[in-house]
């Protein structure tokens, strides 16, 4: 069954840089999907496509069965939270949250419906209050309120927590989500910030160069990343160039390491080694399956500590040389400057082969991201 929201195909250039490529993707009724990807991956461009601030040069959109592609934003029924909330400081909190109300209802009927959404996003009795008297977290929930209270098909939301300082980012989080579980409504929202989109999102689209590189819970993405973007996006990894021999990555003059092939692959096929820090440890210099280096940077945090091994330089029949190793231990396992080794963990989660990928000029990924960031501030 197709979802409540329907994204299909969705392209758009503006020029001769294509921001979005065939972005298909489905929310049921009551989800909340994450749209997650790195600058000038083409997240906000989908958002406007869905919002009909742009237009497609192909594709559709469809909410409810309802093809609203050519249809201009104030008739689509979506509410909308902009990254900087754009509430009238010249207003109280119920004249925010009423504007788009006016003339939908009479003054009693947009009262009693000011009042159910500020319930709704924790702010009861709000009403009387100026926004410049809130704090950032408080903002952000009238901006929510404001854009539920004309009762959208479809919320969207555009980096809602970008403003906040750290802390009250992660208790805004918590309210956020809670506030749009209480009123069941179908959400899409852009992040940059996994730690955002693994909390807030039930699934997380992850975006790179404009394609859809996977759609799945936060889970799904970690443990099981569809593509070599996926795997190096998602969490904290290093990447090692390795050959695929025999089912497992052989390092250039160095150990042979378990792993599974996110694709197949040929034996004796260059690939990289997509590798998180917990599934490795450190160990004594020459111990078995180990490869040498040097602790260049010890980061503190807290019952552990992020350990970047400078591996000795080396090259075997991949033909690569040496690279770091971020190793998750004990955080007084090494100091900087010592010579360890690393080597697989028991336990750990067992690391990934990617086929070799081809290296994208820099000067091409500047242009794109800076057509995509000129056109997101219009």
């Amino acid at each position: 069954m197709a979802g409540f929201l329907r994204l299909d195909s969705l392209e758009k250039r503006f020029g001769s840089v294509a921001v979005t490529r065939g972005v298909s993707l489905d929310a049921e009724k009551g989800e909340i999907v994450a749209l997650l990807g790195p600058s000038g991956s083409g997240k906000t461009t989908v958002l406007r496509l869905v919002a009909g601030f742009e237009a497609p040069d192909s594709g559709r959109v469809i909410v409810d069965g309802e093809d609203v592609t050519g249809l201009p934003p104030e008739r689509r029924r979506f509410g909308m939270v902009f990254q900087h909330y754009a509430l009238f400081p010249h207003m109280t909190v119920g004249e925010n949250v009423a504007f788009g109300l006016s003339g939908r209802m009479d003054r009693a009927q947009a009262a009693g419906r000011v009042a159910e959404v500020l319930g709704l996003t924790g702010l009861a009795g709000f009403e009387p209050r100026r926004v410049t008297e809130l704090s950032g977290g408080q903002q952000q929930r009238v901006a929510v309120a404001r854009a539920l209270a004309p009762s959208p098909r479809v919320l969207l939301l555009d980096e809602p927590l970008s403003n906040l300082d750290p802390t009250l980012r992660e208790k805004t989080r918590r309210e956020l989500r809670r506030a749009i579980r209480n009123i069941g409504i179908t959400t899409l929202f852009v992040t940059h910030e996994q730690e955002e989109a693994f909390e807030l999102g039930d699934r997380v689209a992850v975006l790179c160069d404009g394609r859809l590189e996977q759609v799945g819970t936060p889970e799904v993405l970690f443990d099981s990343p569809a593509t070599r973007f996926v795997a190096t996006f998602i969490g904290r990894s290093s990447v090692v160039p390795v050959r695929w021999e025999s089912g497992a990555a052989r390092i250039p003059g160095g150990p042979a390491w378990a792993a599974r092939a996110a694709v197949p692959l040929a034996d004796g096929a260059d690939g990289d080694l997509v590798v998180r820090p917990e599934s490795l440890e450190l160990a004594a210099v020459g111990a078995p399956d180990s490869v040498s280096g040097t602790v260049a940077e010890r980061r503190f945090a807290g019952r552990f500590a992020y350990y970047v091994v400078a591996r000795d330089s080396s090259t075997g029949a991949a033909g690569a040389a040496g690279g770091d190793l971020e190793v998750l231990g004990p955080p007084d396992a090494a100091r900087e400057g010592a010579r360890v080794g690393v080597r697989p963990s028991a336990g750990g989660p067992v690391p990934f082969v990617f086929a070799r990928e081809p290296r994208v000029p820099t000067s091409t990924l500047l242009e794109r991201e800076s057509i995509v960031v000129k056109r997101s501030r219009r």
